[in-house]
């Protein structure tokens, strides 16, 4: 990835070059006062990973590929379920659960937009195995100039 996250200084790059060249499971892109967009690859067959965010609403955009969306109120109740694919936009309220499986032949590379910043500044992590590891040890927190709620309940993931 050639970008660098210079934190909540301006930034401006071309998108979705950057998004369908990047071939990191997820790579912090930019990290602002209350916003942070990350570019993502989903290998064929694999997906982003069952998991809810109480505090963080979510934007992503596939740039390649095909997915499948499935979101609900609860990790056993998924009753939105819908396929997507280059140029789609999925909206992620804050507290739903969600994931996307990567059901097409070729890599699947999309960005997402948080709001407020979810990962830490310029974090990249070539599989999910490596973004669950700094989830972990507490090696993927929010940069200390972000705004983050009050009282931040934990993700919860599947």
């Amino acid at each position: 990835m050639t970008i660098k996250d210079i934190g909540p200084d301006p930034q401006s790059f071309d998108l979705e070059t950057s998004t369908v060249e990047n071939t990191h499971y997820r790579a912090v892109a930019w990290s602002g006062k209350y916003l942070q967009l990350t570019l993502m690859s989903i290998p064929v067959g694999e997906d982003i990973g069952l998991e809810a965010h109480p505090e963080t609403d979510q934007f992503l955009r596939l740039d390649a590929g095909r997915g499948r969306v499935q979101m609900g109120p609860a990790k056993d109740r998924l009753d939105f379920d819908r396929e997507v694919e280059d140029g789609w936009a999925v909206m992620v309220p804050a507290g739903t659960w969600h994931n996307i499986t990567n059901i097409g032949d070729e890599p699947m590379r999309l960005y997402t937009v948080y709001a407020p910043v979810h990962h830490a500044a310029g974090k990249v992590q070539p599989t999910s195995a490596d973004a669950g590891r700094d989830e972990e040890s507490g090696e993927d927190e929010p940069p200390s100039w972000s705004v983050q709620p009050a009282q931040e309940e934990p993700d919860e993931h599947a």
